[in-house]
């Protein structure tokens, strides 16, 4: 009897913890904080799709990765950007947490310098009007996008 009782108060704990996590929603973006160029808690509390990841990464109207950076693992798409680096490699170079922080807000997480976009966070000055205080992805898609980085090894 007392085996079943804590088999059930175990699995009632687990379902709890599942719908308050789910209840929980993605981190907003103007609560992001990203540490010593890391953003180490994922924004849904999940891992993302890797195949997703790379629909977001080619598509000209969400992330357009491809737009500055070249990579060999979509060498049949057209338009590969000379601006940023490369990103074959981009897994052995930087950590998950690194990646994370780079997608989300670049100037952030690398310098204020660069041209990357943050594209969880808005740095633009005057977008048009259904644009404005959007992130460029959405928390999800972030994750996606990581989770293809993730891939990227020499």
């Amino acid at each position: 009897m007392q085996r079943a009782f804590k088999a059930s108060f175990a699995g009632l704990m687990t379902v709890t913890l599942l719908s308050v996590s789910a209840l929980a929603g993605p981190i907003a973006p103007d609560k992001v904080k990203i540490t010593d160029g890391e953003l180490k808690t994922s924004l849904t509390g999940k891992p993302g799709s890797d195949v997703k990841g790379a629909e977001w990464f080619k598509n000209r109207k969400l992330g357009n990765c491809l737009a500055c950076h070249v990579n060999s693992k979509m060498t049949d798409e057209q338009f590969h950007g000379e601006i940023g680096p490369p990103l074959d490699g981009v897994a052995d170079r930087y950590s998950e947490a690194q990646l994370r922080a780079i997608v989300v807000n670049a100037k952030a997480a690398l310098s204020d310098k660069t041209l990357m976009p943050g594209f969880y966070v808005s740095h633009y000055t005057d977008p048009l009007k259904k644009f404005a205080g959007k992130p460029i992805l959405t928390a999800e898609q972030v994750e996606d996008v990581v989770a293809y980085l993730k891939t990227l090894k020499e």
